[in-house]
């Protein structure tokens, strides 16, 4: 909920203050956004399915361009509310081929300025994308996670919209977009093959999700059978939801537009925030110098290899990553003893005690009574009980750690090796461009590890 505080602001932007929105200098052309109901639906309905891929002027090709200089007058256009100090860059990334753009403050502004405000008719979420295409969809979600449904209707409505083309009312933002990705869905078997076994793990959960999303079209008649049968067309519309859609209060899901260009960062200097009408305002949380990106929290900033394969980018601004010890089937008491969120290895080489807990909780199962007294100390806060547990156990436990650490290294050191094999036999960023970032990723959790090793061995120094 918007402060009144934060609501004066807004205002004073839309009412032409001095903190007042760029307004548009140019007029295109701006067809009606009505299609947010059951009438839009029909039309799908009676469209041709024999509409072929090449007479949609979206290019999704990889190396597309991407027309960001259109986007900002189509932003104005539909009421986008865009602050004196918005501003789009761009950054190369990995590949070295294709740019990251992302919002930066081209002044220096102070705490609570208005960065962007976007009308909720503009704003895409599952909702409103299952009310309007119908019926028919909903036996599509059938095969789908629960948590999957909202997404899904994402997925659709992005389909939907770009079988319209430049008919459809958000055609510039689409156009906007990145055609190129680095996550999972967008990774080949080569690129699994040079991950770690947790990061490969989890950007192979993305691609079978984006599998999954592709065989439940297969009962939806209102889009063409070119678009369906598209790898391009559907694993690009599957990333533009998942790299660029952020929950909503209650639930939901929605692509906003403009505030999708704020980029990820472990300390977020701006805030999201909807009103009861669904629109949508960002506005800055501390002061933030010129040119500094503009950045909120995609997740838990801990965890680079699931940042990597949901969004496909390496966050190595956080001072802690998982420590990637997975448990098959974890209890209740597990969770609670602060499995998996807790268990962090720091950069400077420490391990949160929730990996001690876990791990000694883990060894104490031989013995049950001990397992459930420790585990009862650790829920009343008895940390005597607990430490004379670590102190008993603390061989086992250092082992343990030490094992699963060694484990992880040797791991990271065969990729290594088998990475600098492929490069000398040709397997380079040319034909493998994800290849240099994967690299970045697993030297930076080769990095933690081996500090986390160094600080083990201090320890029976």
């Amino acid at each position: 909920m918007m402060t009144s505080h934060r609501l004066a602001l807004i205002s004073s932007l839309l009412t032409g203050s001095s903190f007042a929105f760029h307004l548009p200098t140019t007029i295109h052309r701006q067809p009606s956004l009505t299609n947010n109901n059951h009438n839009h639906h029909h039309h799908h309905q009676q469209r041709s399915q024999s509409v072929t891929l090449h007479q949609y002027p979206i290019s999704i090709t990889e190396n597309a361009p991407r027309d960001t200089i259109t986007l900002t007058d189509w932003a104005i256009n539909y009421g986008i509310g865009l602050g004196d100090t918005f501003q789009l860059t761009a950054a190369q990334q990995d590949d070295a081929i294709h740019d990251d753009v992302y919002t930066i403050t081209s002044q220096p502004i102070a705490p609570s300025t208005p960065i962007l405000s976007i009308p909720s008719n503009v704003i895409l979420t599952g909702s409103m994308a299952r009310q309007e295409l119908g019926s028919q969809t909903f036996g599509a979600e059938d095969s789908l996670l629960l948590s999957d449904h909202q997404p899904f209707y994402l997925f659709l409505k992005v389909l939907t919209e770009y079988e319209l083309g430049d008919q459809s009312p958000w055609y510039y933002w689409l156009n906007s977009l990145p055609r190129y990705y680095s996550n999972g869905a967008s990774m080949t078997d080569f690129c699994f093959g040079c991950l770690p076994p947790y990061a490969a793990g989890l950007a192979l959960a993305e691609k079978q999700r984006y599998k999954q999303y592709v065989e439940a079209l297969s009962s939806i008649s209102f889009l063409s059978e070119e678009s369906k049968q598209s790898e391009e067309v559907t694993k690009w519309a599957f990333n533009v939801v998942f790299t660029r859609y952020m929950e909503l209060p209650g639930g939901d899901v929605a692509l906003v537009p403009m505030a999708d260009y704020l980029n990820h960062g472990a300390e977020p200097n701006v805030d999201i925030s909807y009103d009861e009408e669904g629109n949508c305002y960002v506005y800055s949380m501390t002061e933030v110098g010129a040119g500094e990106p503009l950045v909120f929290s995609y997740g838990d900033s801990t965890n680079p290899s699931n940042l990597l394969a949901r969004y496909g980018f390496l966050d190595e601004s956080s001072e802690a990553t998982f420590c990637k010890y997975v448990i098959e089937n974890p209890t209740f008491e597990m969770f609670n003893l602060g499995y998996p969120n807790s268990m962090y290895f720091y950069n400077d080489g420490g391990i949160s005690n929730e990996v001690w807990d876990v791990l000694l909780y883990e060894l104490l199962k031989v013995s049950p009574e001990e397992q459930q007294h420790f585990y009862q100390a650790h829920m009343s806060g008895d940390e005597g009980t607990k430490a004379s547990y670590h102190d008993q156990y603390f061989a086992q436990t250092y082992k343990s750690i030490t094992s699963h650490v060694d484990y992880i290294l040797n791991e990271l050191d065969e990729l290594g090796i088998g990475l600098e094999t492929q490069i000398a036999q040709g397997q380079d960023k040319k034909r493998h461009p994800r290849l240099p970032l994967i690299m970045r990723h697993n030297e930076f959790v080769k990095g933690t590890f081996d500090n986390v090793r160094q600080n083990l061995d201090n320890m029976y120094a």
